[in-house]
């Protein structure tokens, strides 16, 4: 596999987890997206895998959705 399939696994898995825990606490993209001070838009991509956000954005939304972030 190259890196470039494994970033696209990534993004995907990410995004996956991030939905699943926004719909957890029953918030919509839009006050996600508030919350961690980004577009709704660009928010949208994140949880479908086509982008690759920043690190602060990636802190903005486990702080929004109370979660965790693990560095490997």
């Amino acid at each position: 596999m190259n890196s470039d399939s494994m970033s696209t696994k990534a993004k995907r898995a990410f995004g996956k987890r991030v939905k699943k825990a926004r719909e957890k606490l029953d918030l919509t993209q839009a006050e996600v997206s508030q919350k961690a001070d980004m577009t709704v838009n660009y928010y949208a991509m994140i949880e479908r895998g086509e982008v690759n956000p920043s690190f602060e954005k990636i802190k903005s939304i486990a702080k929004v959705l109370k979660l965790k972030i693990t560095i490997l």
